[in-house]
């Protein structure tokens, strides 16, 4: 079956896993679809990730973070079978149900095609975000340029551009700097 007649059969539901486990749950349950014959029933599983770039010690470093920790998405047909194959798999806590009037629901609960494709755009995006460990109003030292070891105040963060507008006293005066994020170092709070 192709991907495009895939989209049009069954539905999405979201699976709770041990957190950090999700990528050899997903290895799990495609082993035991293949064993056992389910692939006209289970479809994709798939670990919604992003690339990242994270910002220590003045370096950049790409890495994949999981949007959803403890967490995968399962393209099935819901059926007995295809419920106890992803339900029994090594791993799995269960699947997200919803409560109605108090009570549990006993059958999981699909992902409207709204949030599916909202998660898929944002895996499918390829464009990296940045973390750099700073927040507006944190202090911050500046390591290289004409600033350098001035201490400054985070004004603006501009994660696509992978800049920050610091506020530096010059003078007695607030001068706005705009520095890229290797740039700076975070001062620790006494």
């Amino acid at each position: 079956m192709t991907t495009d007649q895939q989209s049009n059969v069954g539905e999405y539901y979201i699976v709770h896993t041990y957190s950090g486990h999700e990528e050899r749950v997903k290895r799990n349950i495609e082993l035991r679809i293949k064993s056992m014959d389910m692939e006209s029933k289970i479809f994709d599983v798939i670990v919604p990730t992003e690339e990242e770039i994270q910002i220590k010690d003045g370096k950049r470093k790409s890495v994949q973070k999981r949007i959803f920790p403890g967490y995968i998405i399962v393209h099935m047909e819901m059926t007995d079978e295809s419920w106890n194959l992803v339900r029994n798999t090594d791993g799995v806590t269960g699947f997200i149900s919803a409560e109605e009037d108090g009570e549990t629901r006993s059958k999981p609960v699909t992902l409207n095609p709204e949030e599916v494709q909202s998660i898929m755009n944002q895996v499918a995006s390829g464009q990296p975000r940045v973390k750099l460990g700073v927040d507006i109003g944190q202090t911050v030292k500046i390591k290289e340029g004409p600033f350098v070891d001035f201490l400054g105040t985070v004004d603006e963060i501009y994660p696509e551009r992978a800049k920050v507008k610091v506020l530096v006293s010059f003078f007695g005066r607030e001068t706005p700097v705009e520095l890229d994020f290797v740039q700076i170092d975070k001062v620790e709070e006494m």
